[in-house]
């Protein structure tokens, strides 16, 4: 076996180890059913990260498959990547939640009730995002400022927002006694009704004992029957008591070391230098974040392709191999694309070699003889760097500048968007031997997303070097390396 065969094994069984270690990462396999991807919008999305998990009734049913400004820029956009077989109707929402009081966050998606029509393609999803920290503190904060506004004194008088209530009082017990002047003959007929109802409780109150006697006999009697469900409840309702006291006495122990200056709380509440050092923390943190956004939107403005492929030319019987990575700007507007290529060509060059010997004869005389030798360059390893612009409606790229040493150019085309492409590589064109330029016409699948088929011909114009080749790739869009 051949060195060359048996770089070719290994490097196979490397892209193959690689293929199945980015798979097994990414938890994605190529043959399961492909999910369905709804949008839906939230006011904020603070904490919740991309491939974040979605769950329905807390079962995981997809997860976050991008996060972006809407179109209006004021809220923020999630793609939401769910599993096949999930049946989502009308009145469907999504909502952002924590697992636990310090876990991560994950949208819960509502489906919608049961039996109401299907939800539409395209429809976008009503989002709900919860009570924030932040949001929760400021209204504390608000309620302790209306309660000390409300104990705090106030014009015209101590007891401040006291006082309005005093006077209130006040002013009811004044109108009491004079409404009770005003009715003092009513008053003094009521009395005579309580009397008269004395009179006639004393003559049946000795009826009404006996009966009452009655009742607690038989109360007695359910007491007697039921004394060691009593007995259990009561003992229960004791430790209970005893339970709720030894919080009570832990919570006066907390508050007592606050109150002292112990721990972090207590030197947050009775220090001032605490209390300064936390807010310049705080502050550098939101110095930090924004820096943070500002460099994400940078990045976010910029798209980032890599592939790996290798091809195999039937007429050499060699691999040629490719690594690339394109650079494409985001956004209809942008009118410039990147791309930088490392190439490994197995044809090498063929370059034109002469060598002049001198022969002096017994006689002294000289012969000079030339002799022109074609010399080929072994394996090497080649440099693309290309700009390319856009044409037909952003389907097509026309790309310049420097292909594998040597000025060219290049056409590509999507016949089938995002699936099938075309191209037409020209370079080289200052040959040696007078050969003429490389040109190479290339075909390209996508089955799936990260997997690609290629083939076609090259050096097409050079009789003695052309060959078909055929070959495949993988590839890693933008979300893929940022993930």
């Amino acid at each position: 076996m051949s060195q060359t065969v048996k770089v070719g094994i290994f490097m196979t069984v490397a892209l193959v180890l690689l293929g199945w270690l980015i798979l097994r990462i990414e938890d994605w396999s190529p043959f399961a059913e492909p999910g369905r991807r709804v949008d839906a919008v939230f006011d904020s999305v603070v904490g919740l990260d991309d491939k974040a998990a979605v769950r329905v009734a807390g079962v995981r049913v997809g997860r976050v498959d991008g996060v972006r400004l809407d179109a209006d820029g004021r809220r923020a956009r999630v793609t939401l990547l769910l599993d096949a077989g999930l049946v989502l109707t009308e009145g469907a929402e999504a909502t952002i939640a924590n697992q636990g009081l310090l876990g991560d966050k994950f949208v819960e998606l509502s489906p919608g009730a049961a039996g109401a029509p299907p939800l539409a393609e395209g429809a976008l999803l009503p989002g709900r995002t919860p009570v924030s920290f932040d949001q929760a503190m400021a209204k504390l904060e608000k309620i302790g400022d209306s309660i000390e506004g409300f104990l705090s004194d106030g014009e015209g008088g101590a007891g401040g927002g006291f006082g309005p209530l005093v006077d209130s009082i006040r002013a009811t017990s004044d109108e009491l006694r004079a409404l009770i002047v005003e009715n003092r003959a009513s008053v003094g007929g009521t009395v005579r009704n309580f009397e008269r109802f004395s009179a006639t409780l004393a003559e049946e109150l000795p009826r009404l004992t006996s009966r009452i006697e009655q009742v607690l006999g038989q109360v007695d009697g359910v007491i007697a029957e039921n004394r060691g469900d009593l007995r259990e409840s009561m003992a229960n309702i004791s430790d209970v008591t005893e339970s709720i006291q030894t919080s009570v006495d832990n919570l006066n122990e907390i508050t007592t070391k606050i109150a002292a200056g112990e721990g972090t709380i207590g030197k947050l509440v009775n220090s001032d230098e605490a209390h300064d050092e936390l807010m310049a923390a705080l502050g550098s943190v939101e110095k930090g974040v924004t820096a943070l956004g500002d460099t994400l939107g940078r990045v976010q403005n910029l798209r980032l392709d890599v592939a790996m492929e290798s091809a195999w030319l039937s007429e050499s019987e060699e691999a040629r191999s490719t690594v690339r990575l394109d650079v494409l700007p985001r956004g209809a507007e942008s009118s410039r694309f990147y791309r930088v290529d490392l190439v490994s060509d197995p044809a090498g060059r063929l370059t034109d070699r002469t060598d002049t010997l001198t022969v002096t004869r017994p006689d002294g005389t000289t012969e000079v003889t030339t002799i022109e030798r074609l010399r080929r360059e072994t394996r090497r390893y080649e440099y693309s760097a290309l700009v390319g612009f856009p044409f037909a409606d952003r389907r097509g790229r026309f790309w310049a500048g420097l292909i594998e040493n040597s000025g060219g150019a290049e056409i590509d085309y999507a016949l089938v968007p995002d699936k099938v492409w075309l191209s037409a590589t020209a370079y080289d064109f200052a040959r040696e031997l007078d050969l003429d330029p490389h040109l190479r016409l290339t075909a390209k699948w996508h089955p799936l997303k990260n997997v690609y088929v290629t083939g076609g011909w090259d050096d097409l114009l050079v009789e003695d070097r052309d060959s078909p080749f055929l070959g495949a790739g993988l590839r890693w869009t933008d979300d893929d390396l940022k993930y």
